[in-house]
Parts: C-alpha cells; sequence; structure tokens
C-alpha cells in the first residue's frame, strides 16, 4: 500500500494513537526511563487525546493477567527463600567432571524451573552454581552462564505461568472468544522449540560464546577491579611521586587511574606529583595481589567503618563504644591482605554453615529517608569478610551511588571495589552511579552483608549461601505451587484464582513473613501491564491495528498466511530484543489479531507466534532480565550475544513455523 495514501486515509484518532505508539516504542529502545514510567505515560497521552475514557484508564490493572503474574511472582519467591529450588538443583546435577552434561543438565532445570515460576527467579538461584560449575570445569564464567541465562528463557514459554507474555496472550485470546489459553496449550509448540533451543545453545556455546576471563566463583578473580586506598600518616609512599608509587605498584599488576586530593580529583594524575597524607589514590588492579603492595607503602582502603551511634543509656553507650574500638582494632584497620586473607580461608571450608538473614521485626521504612535498624550483634566473633554481589535488573541499586545509599552508616559494610563490563572509570567509588550487570566487593560481617543482599536483592558470586534452607517450609511451598498448577490446569479454577489461592495458602502457612510478601511483586511489571493494556484496546477500536495489520499483508506478506505468520514471530522478536517482553507482547497482539482476521484464517496461530517471539530475545543484554543478569559476572559486552543468540532466533524461527502449522493449523 502506498504510504501516502496510508497517510491520506488516517482519521484523526488513528493517527493520535499511532503517534502515542510510535514515542511509546521510541522511549522504550531510548531506555532512559523506566518501562513502567513509559507505560504510564502512553497512558496518560491516550486520557488526554481522548482515545481513553477517563473512567475506565485504570481497567487494564483488574485483568486476570495482571493478578496472576503478581501471584507467581510471589509463589516463585517462596520457592526460592524456602531453599526448594536449590536443594533440587543440587541433587539433580551429575557429579562427574563433564563440561557438557553439567552445563546441560543445570539448563535443563532452569528451563524447567522457569516453566513453573518466574524465569529471572530461577536463573538468579542458579547463577551461583554455574559460576562453581565453571570454576571447577576451569572454563571461562560466561560459556556456563550464557546457555543457563537462554535456556530459563526458553523454558518460560512452555506454560502459561512461564512467562508475561503467555498471560497477555492468553488475556487477549479470552477477550476475542471468551475462553482463554490453558496452562499447558503452550507446551505442544513451546516444549519442542525450547528442548531444540537448549541442546543448540549447550553444544554450539562451546565455540560461539566468546571467552571474557572475567570472574571465577570460587575467587575473587573478577578481573579488574577499581579500589580506593588512603595514604596514611607516616606511610612510606608520603613524600612519593605518583610515578615512584607506580613502579612499587608493578609487580601487582595494578597501576593508578586517578587521585582524589580534597575531594577534587585529576584525571589523569600527573606522575611527577607529590602524595601528602590523605590522598585518595583510585587503583586499577586484582584485590589479592595488590595486598602486599599496599601493606609495604602503608596504604589503606579508604573506606571504613563509621562508629555506631550512641545509644541512650550512657553504660550501654560505653560498652558499645568500646566493642566498636576492639572490632576496628582486629578487623576493620588491617589492610586489604588481611581482609582478603580471612575471606580466602574462609572459603575453603568445606563444613561452613549456611548464614541466616537476620528477621527483622518491622518494615523497612523508605529507603530514601536514609534511616535502617543498626546491627546488634557486635561481637568479636563477627568475622568479616569480602564478598562479591553482581547488581540484578531493576535493584534499587540502579542509579544510585553508595553515597545516596548511606550504607557505611545503615548496614556497618564497605564498598572495596566496583566490576564494570571491564570499563574503566575514575570517578569516586561511593559518587559512582550502580548499573544492573556490575559486580560489587564488599567487606563487612556476613550477617551485614546478607542484609545488604536481602535488601536490594543482589545475587552473591561466593558460595556462601544467604539464608538457611527451611525443609518444612519447602516441602510446604512446593506442596501449595503443585497445588495451584493442578487446579490452574485441570480447569477447576481460573489461573487468577488459583494462583491466588496459593498465595493465600503461603500467608496462612507463613512460607513468607507476611510483612515480605508484597516485595516479592515486581511492580513495575505489574504497572506496565495495566498501564499497556488500555492502548492495545484504544489500538484496535480506532482501528489502527487493522490498518497496520493491512499495511503488512499488502505490502510484505502478499496476503499469503504462512508469509504473515513468520513476519509476526520475526517482528516480536525483533522488538523483543530491544524492549520488554511483555510491552512487545501487548503491542503485537492486536496487530496480530488483525492480520488473522483480515486473512479469514485461526487468530490462535498468530497469538501462539506473538507469545513465542516475545519470548526469544537473544541478541542484546536488554532483551530480557536474564541477559542483563549475567553481562557483569560473565564478563560480556553489548555485541557478544548476538553470536549465539543470532543463529539461535533464527533456529527457533525454523522449528517453531511449521510446528503451528501442524498445531494451531491456519
Amino acid at each position: 500500500m502506498d504510504q501516502a495514501l496510508i497517510f491520506s486515509i488516517l482519521t484523526m484518532d488513528q493517527a493520535l494513537i499511532l503517534s502515542i505508539l510510535v514515542g511509546t516504542i521510541g522511549l522504550f529502545l531510548w531506555g532512559r526511563l523506566r518501562h513502567d514510567v513509559v507505560a504510564l505515560i502512553a497512558l496518560m497521552a491516550c486520557v488526554f487525546a481522548g482515545l481513553i475514557d477517563g473512567n475506565q484508564a485504570f481497567k487494564g490493572f483488574s485483568q486476570p493477567a495482571v493478578i496472576t503474574v503478581a501471584a507467581v511472582l510471589i509463589l516463585s519467591y517462596g520457592l526460592q527463600t524456602t531453599g526448594a529450588v536449590e536443594s533440587m538443583a543440587q541433587k539433580v546435577l551429575p557429579q562427574r567432571d563433564s563440561t557438557l552434561a553439567s552445563i546441560g543438565a543445570l539448563t535443563l532445570i532452569g528451563a524447567f524451573l522457569s516453566a513453573f515460576m518466574n524465569n529471572v527467579g530461577a536463573m538468579a538461584l542458579l547463577m551461583p552454581i554455574a559460576m562453581q560449575i565453571a570454576v571447577r570445569q576451569g572454563i571461562p564464567p560466561g560459556k556456563a552462564l550464557m546457555p543457563l541465562a537462554f535456556g530459563t528463557i526458553l523454558g518460560g514459554m512452555t506454560t502459561l505461568i512461564g512467562t508475561p507474555p503467555n498471560l497477555i496472550v492468553a488475556d487477549f485470546r479470552e477477550d476475542q472468544t471468551g475462553f482463554g489459553f490453558s496452562m499447558f496449550e503452550f507446551t505442544p509448540v513451546g516444549l519442542p522449540v525450547a528442548v531444540v533451543g537448549i541442546i543448540f545453545a549447550v553444544l554450539a556455546g562451546r565455540w560461539l560464546v566468546p571467552n571474557r576471563n572475567k570472574q571465577g566463583a570460587d575467587s575473587f578473580d573478577t578481573g579488574t577491579y577499581l579500589i580506593e586506598v588512603s595514604i596514611e600518616e607516616n606511610a612510606k609512599a608520603v613524600g612519593k611521586t605518583l610515578r615512584e608509587v607506580e613502579q612499587l605498584l608493578d609487580d601487582s599488576d595494578a597501576q593508578i587511574v586517578g587521585m582524589a586530593r580534597n575531594d577534587d580529583r585529576v584525571t589523569p594524575p600527573d606522575p611527577v606529583r607529590i602524595l601528602r597524607a590523605g590522598d585518595i589514590l583510585v587503583v586499577e588492579a586484582d584485590p589479592e595481589a595488590l595486598g602486599g603492595a599496599l601493606t609495604r607503602l602503608g596504604l589503606r582502603l579508604a573506606e571504613t567503618v563509621p562508629p555506631l551511634p550512641s545509644p541512650s543509656n550512657n553504660e550501654e553507650g560505653e560498652h558499645a563504644r568500646a566493642d566498636e574500638q576492639r572490632k576496628q582494632s582486629v578487623s576493620l584497620a588491617e589492610p586489604l591482605s588481611s581482609a582478603i586473607a580471612e575471606s580466602n580461608q574462609s572459603k575453603r571450608r568445606t563444613d561452613q554453615e549456611p548464614v541466616k538473614i537476620k528477621d527483622q521485626t518491622e518494615q523497612d521504612k523508605q529507603e530514601e529517608t536514609g534511616e535502617r535498624e543498626q546491627p546488634k550483634n557486635n561481637s568479636l566473633d563477627d568475622e568479616i569478610v569480602i564478598q562479591e554481589l553482581v547488581v540484578q535488573p531493576g535493584s534499587l541499586l540502579q542509579g544510585r551511588s553508595a553515597a545516596d545509599l548511606h550504607i557505611r552508616m545503615r548496614f556497618r559494610i564497605n564498598l572495596l571495589a566496583i566490576s564494570r563490563e571491564g570499563h574503566r572509570s575514575t570517578k569516586r567509588l561511593r559518587s559512582t552511579h550502580l548499573n544492573a550487570g556490575d559486580v560489587l566487593l564488599l567487606q563487612g560481617t556476613s550477617e551485614a552483608i546478607g542484609n545488604f543482599v536481602s535488601a536490594y536483592r543482589c545475587i552473591p558470586l561466593a558460595q556462601r549461601a544467604i539464608l538457611i534452607p527451611d525443609k518444612r517450609k519447602a516441602v510446604t511451598a512446593v506442596a501449595i505451587m503443585v497445588g495451584s498448577v493442578v487446579l490452574a490446569s485441570t480447569g477447576i479454577l481460573p489461573a487468577a484464582l488459583a494462583f491466588t489461592l496459593g498465595v493465600l495458602g503461603y500467608m496462612l502457612t507463613r512460607v513468607i513473613p507476611l510483612r515480605r510478601i508484597y516485595e516479592a511483586v515486581d511492580w513495575p511489571i505489574i504497572v506496565l501491564l495495566g498501564a499497556l493494556k488500555p492502548l492495545a484496546v484504544a489500538m484496535a477500536d480506532t482501528g489502527a491495528a487493522d490498518l497496520l495489520a493491512r499495511t503488512l499483508l499488502d505490502d510484505v506478506a502478499r496476503n499469503n498466511a504462512v508469509i504473515g505468520l513468520a513476519l509476526v514471530l520475526i517482528i516480536t522478536m525483533t522488538l523483543s530484543d530491544f524492549m520488554n517482553n511483555a510491552a512487545t507482547a501487548t503491542v503485537m497482539c492486536p496487530i496480530a489479531l488483525s492480520i488473522a482476521s483480515q486473512l479469514g484464517v485461526n487468530p490462535d496461530s498468530f497469538l501462539m507466534a506473538v507469545a513465542i517471539g516475545a519470548s526469544c530475545a537473544f541478541l542484546t543484554p536488554i532483551g530480557h532480565q536474564n541477559n542483563t543478569l549475567i553481562l557483569g559476572p560473565g564478563g560480556f559486552r553489548f555485541g557478544d550475544y548476538w553470536r549465539l543468540g543470532l543463529p539461535l532466533e533464527l533456529l527457533v524461527v525454523a522449528v517453531s513455523v511449521p510446528l503451528l502449522l501442524v498445531v494451531w493449523p491456519l
């Protein structure tokens, strides 16, 4: 269809909704605004443009798909925190030293879990195990992480609750026919695609995943870290030039990349500058190798833990100050080499008990207040450890710095270093804004670091467990999840009711503390789903979806149904590589339904194509949260994903289109 003709036949409402749609997709691709913010902008634009009745603006939040997603996230969280998934994974993984068997088994476990729980949660649970396999097999961690990430994404497409796009597709079908897809109607197509994709990812990953020796799970060899060290009074470095100090650091393969004096940053530092006591050096190095050099030069970690606030009772205050002084004298005032030695010694213990997160007695206050209950256990038995953590997508750490969060005062931990995609920065660590995929090196007690992990939902890369598995609660969580799946799959209850009943079961049995129930919900996803549904409805009501469908059919598919089906799949998959998969499904469903209607064919085939395409984002680290999770730990770059991802996406198209024609004939 001629483009000028298209614009000439556009009505005002169609022009408005298409403009809002283009702007919304542009904002998603821009990536500067979080996806829920973009969705709300689109919703408000539709309301003020008169495309959506103000009284119906928030009707999308009452959709069954939104309720089901929230309930499944809570049930998934219970499976994680009780240790049910980790216990199963450790029992199922092969004990023999075979790289292919270990990665294959772990990826299959991840795919299976993703079919019944949030795939990001499954990835977060299995990610430390993948790191351990990489170290044990002597391979780069990315060789295990990328197949696992892709496998968990593929596993989600096999059931109704495996991924939000499937729920969205089922919701659109219910609007059209009065009946949504059942729990396992996605399986006949999704399962073969997932199996073929996993086999390819595991086998081809040996050659197509780049060798990025960034991080391991058994040591702190995480590539280059940026570390801040301060020059103490009477240190050997005082009075020396930067060039002289760098020469002394050469043995440790370290280099000075920045310097701060009175909070003034010099980049790059002048080699002839004379160092003074109190200067801060930003050093790029391996933390383990750097310890001895720091000791010889009299350098210390720039971060120190501040003293606890004095209690109101004088006697308690004296005891607290005394404990704090003793604690600092034996641990926190030690140089980096001592702290790392302690950490390495602790990691060599094979019988170490998992660390239990302290149960808080009240709901955490707003993050911005800077207030948090201080840890009460200040005994000398608290072991100071070094811990690596990776920042998850959607974490409250994103876009914030250590100074913003007051982590030293609130958690009594030190941010020692940051590793980010191999890129160097000379900003002060405390003022560096964190991104998803960053790896943080923290120092503190196991309990304090555990509290930080719990509050900000980071993923520990070392072998230390953060939560003590509770066998009774694990069994209860699994039983409730299985019961909910059975109720939904047999049609006894609608999916939204079945999984909400499961959440109620969690509440009654206290599988998750009641105050933690709603923390398990990924609220940006819920807002995204509720806000974009009216946009999709407006596309259909104004005829914009029909117009787009006709354009695609006339200009590309030439009214061929099979080509149209493949086109919907490819367009959906391409959009999903660059924008949120739930948003992609919401945008593409009305277009897919319009194409099917104009061709006079089965709409289920096209809806299933949208479901598969929205679930297959393998080309970029931003297409899916699981891809983002492995960015830092795997040492990957933005362009590393397409090497395995592109042939995998082509394979998905080649396998899924014939299956769709057989299982859901046109």
